[in-house]
């Protein structure tokens, strides 16, 4: 089973951050971090990456019902989406597939949840 799923867009790596922020609200996320990783590295490591964020999207109102259903859910949240530029002009945007992550955690009650999260995300890909 895959544990993501994927979309190439051609735009600028700042265009497409916007995009993906702008679909995932629309979806009903909120970005609670954004991890610039090429920055990060640079400035840890001193090594030269290409353009990779992270950004840590969460939907309140299903983080909270996952929450209420499985206390220590926490450790998978929130769901991360990442957009990264290997060859410039073509991003590629892929999110976790939170059905996927569930599978670990033996709780049906997830099950609903999760598939309602990865319908919603694979929509904020469709929409880019």
């Amino acid at each position: 089973m895959e544990y993501y799923f994927s979309k190439t867009i051609t735009d600028s790596f700042e265009n497409a951050i916007q995009k993906v922020t702008e679909a995932l609200k629309k979806e009903g996320f909120g970005i609670l971090t954004e991890i610039d990783l090429k920055a990060t590295l640079k400035k840890k490591l001193d090594v030269d990456f290409y353009n990779y964020t992270i950004l840590g999207a969460c939907n309140p109102l299903f983080a909270y019902k996952a929450l209420l259903t499985e206390d220590k859910i926490g450790t998978m949240l929130p769901c991360n989406v990442i957009v990264q530029e290997k060859v410039a002009g073509q991003i590629e945007v892929s999110a976790v597939d939170p059905a996927a992550s569930m599978l670990a955690v033996e709780n049906k009650g997830l099950v609903e949840i999760a598939t309602e999260i990865r319908d919603r995300l694979k929509k904020v890909l469709e929409q880019l």
